[in-house]
């Protein structure tokens, strides 16, 4: 049996962006904006030697996660988060563009 990586993802807000770490060694980001109701994704990035190991879906897991805590919405303009989501239903109730209210 294969244990699946550990990484750990925390919140840069003095950079606006989600960091994933194994260890020390920094793997990936994704960079937002935040306005007062919603986490605003617009690059997610992988570094080389990281890619196809999990750390970009365990990253925006881990950053939707943390959208959920906060009781916020995610607008993904990135295309890999739109991608994600479009993957995972279990988090459709937080992305922004499906959840508004309908207009009159």
């Amino acid at each position: 049996m294969t244990d699946s990586p550990s990484f750990d993802v925390v919140n840069n807000s003095d950079q606006s962006r989600y960091e994933i770490r194994d260890g020390d060694t920094l793997l990936g980001f994704a960079d937002y904006q935040e306005t007062p109701d919603s986490v605003v994704f617009t690059h997610t990035e992988v570094f080389p030697g990281s890619e196809g190991k999990g750390v970009g879906g365990a990253l925006i897991g881990a950053a939707l996660d943390d959208v959920r805590a906060r009781d916020l919405k995610a607008l993904p303009i990135c295309p890999f988060v739109q991608a994600y989501l479009k993957r995972h239903p279990e988090y459709a109730d937080l992305d922004y563009r499906t959840s508004r209210p309908a207009q009159d």
